[in-house]
């Protein structure tokens, strides 16, 4: 006890990010909340890169009007690498009704696209956001909506970051993908809609892939069909696995995935 109360702060060396909330409008006037985080030396004369963090799942929330405000340690020292790091709760995302949740079934993936480009749009007025330098990064259903963003809208995006992306929704688990989607006797254009395998020779920027090789929950069949598909077309992206690590990467080794993320915005991105 006595060594955890003279232990010196890890933070003390980091000056935390200055954290704005706010909410926009969509292409249908629908308010979507957001949260910026930005530089502690922010300066508004200046231009910035910025990361765009999605998630853009059914349920799931973001950005809470509590300490942090939702967001990760990580966003705050993605700021001191200089970097304003954005993120937008979209349509399907939990705790704002019926109506908002169900707006994505059966075509998941699109609606949440277009929320998302919303906040894009947002982002270019500003006059201290570089336009040209806009990454994006997401894990799981964020995965899946990384590489959608960075495929289907190719050129908006000039770096993306998948974690444990969906790329196929009739890879995925039952319980899950037919409660939003049906099932894909009933629904074959929603599933083809959103099959990212259909967008791979479509992109336009610097992608890499992240995959746990023991992943459960989205099976290492998606990644390894995307890689698959992007050898024939003569696509090139990046990819790295995290050998024996389930869904995520915890543990010691999420700091390697912490600097492995960042190191792919500073070398192509900042």
């Amino acid at each position: 006890m006595n060594a955890l109360l003279k232990a010196e702060n890890p933070l003390a060396k980091y000056t935390a990010a200055s954290t704005r909330l706010f909410n926009i409008k969509g292409e249908d006037n629908t308010l979507l909340w957001c949260r910026m985080l930005l530089p502690a030396n922010f300066d508004s004369t200046k231009k910035y890169p910025v990361i765009v963090y999605v998630y853009g799942g059914p349920h799931a929330q973001m950005i809470t009007n509590s300490w942090m405000a939702g967001s990760d340690m990580w966003f705050h020292y993605l700021t001191q690498e200089g970097y304003i790091v954005f993120t937008l709760d979209n349509r399907g995302s939990g705790w704002r009704g019926k109506a908002f949740e169900q707006a994505t079934f059966r075509n998941l993936g699109e609606k949440e696209m277009a929320d998302q480009l919303s906040g894009v749009n947002y982002l270019r007025k500003m006059s201290f956001v570089d336009g040209n330098r806009l990454g994006v990064n997401g894990w799981s259903y964020g995965g899946f909506m990384t590489t959608s963003l960075m495929t289907r809208n190719p050129g908006i995006f000039k770096v993306g970051v998948a974690g444990g992306p969906v790329i196929d929704w009739s890879f995925y688990e039952i319980m899950y993908t037919e409660r939003y989607m049906d099932t894909p006797e009933s629904n074959p254009a929603g599933y083809k809609l959103n099959n990212l395998l259909n967008y791979v020779d479509q992109l336009n920027g610097r992608l890499m892939l992240i995959h746990g090789t023991s992943d459960d929950v989205v099976v290492w069949q998606h990644s390894l069909a995307y890689l698959k598909k992007s050898v024939s077309s003569g696509v090139q992206v990046d990819y790295m696995v995290y050998p024996g690590h389930l869904h995520n990467v915890l543990g010691k080794d999420r700091i390697h995935l912490y600097e492995k993320i960042t190191r792919y915005f500073n070398d192509f991105l900042k």
